[in-house]
């Protein structure tokens, strides 16, 4: 009967309010597992097949008919594959509504059996949770009670407590109350609880204890009863923190917490400060295992739950406060930092690491240059929560003030006695690590510019600014980058590198380096601290509209690779300078090119920037404005078309480098000290007359400082050029040659009326006098170390009807007076021979040439002659004070041949020959030896010299003498010297053996190597000298370089190893030790001879010789 009513009710349900099917299609939940849309599957096929298309178009061209043919059927039944493919699956594509309408439907059926699965896990569940829960049996004498006294009598305490309300406090009782909790409060605190010396600074009130910790938290807490073992409650904490910069959110960051916050942080708090004390539920409860109790304390501990307190506080304050570092450096990425500041905290949330300044990857460098190498992040900002610790001798502990230390020691004493707290003081601080990539710019960085001073980069709690810290750090940044590119382009040899031409600005906090390119034109280039892109900001006329597009391309070719900073520095400084002298060359009506159709090799003879100005008299020849370092250099060149080449290729024939104050007639300076030289030639000046002239070239130079380039200069050059040309025939012989030369005025160091000064040409002035540099004159010359560095060549009779002449003037660096028979005459100035002049008062050789076209090579020969004499006398004078070798002397010098005394009356005298020839020359070294003053004779064994027998040896010294000559003349020297010990006593040998009528021999196979051979030819005894001033006696069978083998050279020639040999170096040694002779450490022994000082070979020598000459007349 129910069953039909029910159903007569839902038929009276109005259709209009039953869903209809679609209503019911969209309560199925949507289901894409598996599927993928055509059209997507459409697009990536058809590209696909397009792809391919456009490649094989691409390549087939370039393959033979049959590959063509291959791969194209390939690609047809390959392709035809995938289109009866996709043919189906849009075929079954058809029936996709029908299918996803059954997938909705199972996921909706599924979802239903879950939740039926569900109802009936729970039903079990109430059923066997609700078996412990049943009813006990009727209680008869509880039900008597309540029938007969109208309430409850037998019910437990706990209920009546939770059912029946407390009678209130009065305000008295409640007063009173507080009253004893806080005295109970402050007896526990003073008495016997640990308190950490942080939290000395405490307040009691409204019947609790307020602990405030500086920039940390202010916390209260309560106690649960007066008794000893009652415990401390968590009342509440509020972080002393205050946020900067940016306000945006704060309200998510609130100083006292509240909410889920809160609660987290009561119920840590409570349970830290509980830790070791036992609820009254868990020492009733028989239920609870022993495992689960709460630890018990050991034997002399004393628990500390104020210390617990606070190590959670303060890594919650501290947590607080570097989630709003993250937040802030969140939120700074949302406001268009994210492309270029990445932001990264660690799992335990304890370190959070900001990079900034990320760039994309590199572009691939062009072909033959090299990838420059560049960081992909500028440095990385590290702000980590750290421990910190005491030292060890001050018994460890948080890092703590000595104060703090014994303050802290003794209330522990007077608290605890021996005991030991449960817990100790964590200390914890922000550490922050900024770190520089290495390479970001591309610059080097020295390690002491990264440091910050003590105190200036920390996180300040009373204003938490992340994006303040970041722009500080940015900022250092920025001063240490442009500081690198600073120096990088005031290296020495750079264009840059005067004073004040680069320098750093400051506006605000934005750092720039400002660079003068040249006059009023300045760059100004910084970094952007939210990309750390390079700007570049023009000023002057850089500013002009026609150079933006380019300035802007700089800018960005700078940002991408910054390396290249010096190289778009010093072109846009040349391009400037030159459009600048173009302008003045137009104004003045002259043809001027940027460019001219030489070779690259041509190009480079004049630098890598440069003006062609075309002289209209002269279509061959232009003035040239080479763009240097500090000015203008003018050249005047000679320029011969090719024939054979089809764009009218050019080569330059002459290149004259062209002074322009000497043109304008600024070179003729009065001088009032006639004996003073001319400072610009290099020649030496009266010392007290240098301040004079400094002031003389300084008034000089002025106006050739800089680009200022005056239209009336140029007009002056372009009209000397024109009177230049006539004479560059004279000068052709240096441009040959390829030796730069610099005119200067041939009546400079003379005394000059400056009322004569009007009646001389300024021309004539200008042409007829030369200066070279000996380092180009003499590249390749002998000696050329001997010559100052500027040599003075001096035309005469140019423009006369006499023949022309060439004296070319040399000052020599070392002033040695000659000496000798044929320089025994009272005149200062003497001439060895007709083309040379030698003045001993100001030490200048004169080379006078009769022909102009071969003055090179006359002055070339006669120089090396003279030069390499003149280097031997001077360091031969000056061995005995630098090297305090005593017996050295000078004996004879004259230009031709030096003569000199290296030990005793040991004496050798050098000469040279054919200095010219491919071979280098020769020198001819010659033996003797000198009369002593208290000698009244000399035999002809005395007067013998044995360094004569070395002689190709010593020669040889000096001929293939590396680097300069004297050098080699030193190790002459010091051979000499240090061997003379070795062939003096080998000729004693010689000599005393012939007296007795035996046979031994003596010849050298080195500079320092002698040998002894005996009469048999099968022995032989060595002598090597060698560093130290050590010579190595050895058998001369033996080679003291190959251990253990015998000598190669030596058993070619047949010798044979001396019997006994080690034996008798032995013995000899031992023997002159023990007497006296020989000092202990002067002699020491090897396996095939000894070694030994070379004052020692005398004695050392004799001994050996005799006592092997013994052993052979034995053997």
């Amino acid at each position: 009967m129910k069953q039909e009513t029910h159903s007569t009710q839902l038929d009276n349900i109005p259709h209009d309010l039953s869903p209809t099917t679609e209503e019911l299609e969209r309560e199925l939940p949507l289901v894409h597992d598996g599927q993928v849309p055509l059209g997507e599957l459409l697009s990536r096929v058809t590209q696909a097949i397009y792809a391919e298309l456009v490649e094989y178009a691409e390549t087939l061209p370039n393959q033979s008919d049959m590959n063509r043919k291959r791969y194209l059927a390939d690609w047809v039944v390959k392709t035809k594959k995938q289109i009866v493919k996709l043919y189906a699956i849009a075929k079954w594509s058809r029936d996709a509504d029908t299918v996803q309408k059954c997938m909705n439907i199972t996921a909706f059926l599924m979802t239903q059996n879950q939740q039926f699965q569900d109802a009936i896990s729970l039903i079990n569940y109430g059923r066997d949770s609700l078996d412990s829960a049943r009813l006990r049996n009727h209680d008869l004498l509880t039900s008597l009670d309540v029938l007969t006294k109208g309430s409850y009598l037998r019910l437990p305490t706990c209920i009546m407590n939770s059912t029946v309300s407390p009678t209130p406090l009065s305000d008295n009782e409640i007063s009173r109350t507080l009253s004893n909790i806080e005295d109970a409060i402050q007896y526990r605190l003073r008495a016997s609880e640990v308190v950490p010396v942080e939290m000395t600074n405490y307040r009691i009130a409204d019947g609790r204890v307020f602990f405030t910790v500086p920039k940390l938290f202010e916390t209260s807490v309560c106690l649960n009863g007066v008794e000893c073992e009652d415990g401390w409650f968590f009342v509440h904490v509020e972080f002393l923190i205050k946020i900067g910069g940016d306000l945006t959110g704060l309200q998510e960051f609130p100083r006292v917490p509240t909410g889920m916050i809160k609660r987290h942080i009561t119920d840590e708090a409570d349970a830290r400060l509980g830790f070791y004390i036992l609820n009254v539920e868990e020492s009733v409860l028989p239920t609870v295992s022993e495992h689960q109790l709460r630890p018990k304390l050991p034997n002399g501990v004393v628990d500390a739950p104020l210390v617990r307190l606070y190590n959670f506080l303060q890594m919650m304050s501290l947590s607080y406060q570097l989630e709003i570092l993250w937040y802030q450096a969140e939120r700074l990425r949302s406001l268009g930092w994210a492309d270029y500041l990445r932001v990264q905290m660690s799992d335990d949330r304890k370190s959070m690491t900001v990079t900034y300044w990320i760039r994309g990857p590199l572009p691939s460098s062009a072909p033959g240059r090299q990838q420059p190498k560049l960081s992909l992040f500028g440095g990385t900002l590290t702000i980590s929560i750290v421990e910190t610790h005491s030292p060890p001798l001050c018994g460890g502990g948080p890092e703590r003030t000595p104060k703090a230390r014994v303050i802290d020691r003794l209330r522990q004493k007077s608290k605890l006695g021996n005991s030991k707290p449960s817990d100790e003081v964590e200390g914890l601080k922000f550490s922050i690590h900024w770190e520089l990539a290495k390479f970001a710019f591309g610059v080097s960085i020295n390690a002491e510019e990264t440091s910050f001073p003590e105190g200036f980069l920390n996180i300040d709690p009373d204003n938490l600014d992340f994006e303040g810290l970041l722009l500080l750090v940015l900022e250092r940044h920025t001063e240490i980058i442009l500081s690198a590119f600073k120096r990088q382009l005031q290296s020495p040899g750079e264009i840059f590198s005067p004073l004040d031409v680069v320098t750093i600005v400051q506006e605000g906090r934005t750092h720039a380096l400002r660079i003068n390119l040249c006059s009023d034109e300045v760059v100004l280039i910084s970094i952007d601290s939210r990309t750390g892109k390079l700007a570049l900001k023009d000023t002057g006329d850089l500013a002009a509209a026609g150079r933006a597009p380019k300035f802007g391309n700089l800018s960005n070719r700078l940002s991408g690779d910054p390396t290249m900073l010096t190289t778009a520095m010093t072109a846009l400084r040349i391009s400037i300078i030159l459009n600048m002298a173009e302008h003045k060359a137009s104004y003045l009506g002259l043809q001027c090119y940027k460019n001219r159709n030489f070779g690259k090799e041509e190009l480079m003879k004049l630098g890598h920037a440069r003006l062609f100005i075309q002289l209209a008299a002269f279509p061959n020849h232009y003035l040239v404005l080479v763009v240097t370092d500090t000015c203008f250099k003018y050249a005047l060149i000679t320029a011969t078309v090719l024939p054979d080449t089809g764009f009218a290729g050019m080569t330059m024939g002459d290149i004259a480098w062209l002074n322009s104050d000497r043109i304008r007639g600024e070179d003729i300076i009065t001088m009032t000290h006639p004996d003073r030289s001319d400072p610009r030639i290099g020649f030496k000046q009266s010392r007290n007359n240098t301040d004079n002239d400094r002031q003389l070239l300084s008034s000089h130079s002025t106006s050739s400082i800089g680009f200022n380039l005056e239209t009336q200069v140029l007009r002056g050059l372009y009209n000397y050029c024109c009177a230049r040309v006539a004479y560059m025939n004279v000068e052709r012989q240096f441009k040959l040659r390829g030796i730069p030369f610099t005119y200067v005025n041939p009546t400079s160091g003379t005394n000059i009326n400056t009322d004569l000064c009007h009646i001389q040409s300024s021309l004539a002035r200008s042409v007829p006098a030369l200066c070279v540099e000996s380092k180009h004159i003499l590249s390749g010359a002998p000696a050329a170390e001997a010559a100052m560095p500027n040599i003075r060549v001096i035309p005469l009779n140019w423009w006369s009807e006499e023949k022309a002449q060439v004296v070319t003037c040399v000052k020599l660096k070392y002033v040695q007076q000659p000496m000798g028979k044929k320089t025994s005459g009272t005149s200062a100035v003497i001439r060895p021979s007709k083309r040379i002049i030698y003045d001993t008062t100001e030490a200048i050789v004169s080379f006078l040439s009769e022909n102009v076209n071969t003055c090179v090579d006359e002055f070339l020969e006669e120089w090396a002659r003279v030069s390499k004499m003149v280097v031997i006398a001077r360091e031969v004078a000056q061995m005995a004070k630098e090297k305090e070798w005593h017996g050295v002397q000078l004996v004879s010098f004259d230009l031709q041949t030096v003569e000199f005394v290296y030990a005793t009356d040991y004496a050798v005298s050098i000469s040279c020959e054919d200095q010219l020839s491919p071979t280098g020359g020769n020198f001819d070294l010659r033996f003797s030896r000198r009369r002593l003053q208290d000698s009244a004779r000399m035999d002809e064994h005395d007067s013998y010299n044995p360094h004569d027998d070395a002689e190709p040896f010593f020669r040889n010294l000096l001929r293939h003498g590396h680097g300069r000559l004297a050098p080699s003349l030193h190790r002459l020297v010091s051979l000499l010297r240090y061997t003379l010990p070795i062939v003096a006593e080998l000729e004693e040998i010689k000599t005393a053996s012939q007296l007795v009528g035996r046979n031994v021999d003596t010849f050298v196979k080195a500079a320092g190597w002698y040998r002894l051979l005996y009469g048999d030819l099968c022995h032989a005894l060595d002598f090597r000298l060698m560093t130290k001033k050590r010579v190595a006696i050895v058998d001369g069978s033996h080679s003291i370089f190959t251990a253990n083998a015998s000598n190669s050279q030596g058993a070619g020639l047949g010798l044979q190893p001396i019997p006994n040999f080690v034996k008798i170096i032995s013995d000899v040694t031992t023997n002159l030790i023990s007497t006296g002779q020989v000092g202990t450490g002067a002699v020491a022994m090897i396996d095939v001879g000894v070694v030994c000082a070379t004052g020692c070979v005398q004695v050392l020598g004799r001994a050996i010789h005799s006592k092997i000459s013994e052993q052979l007349r034995k053997g």
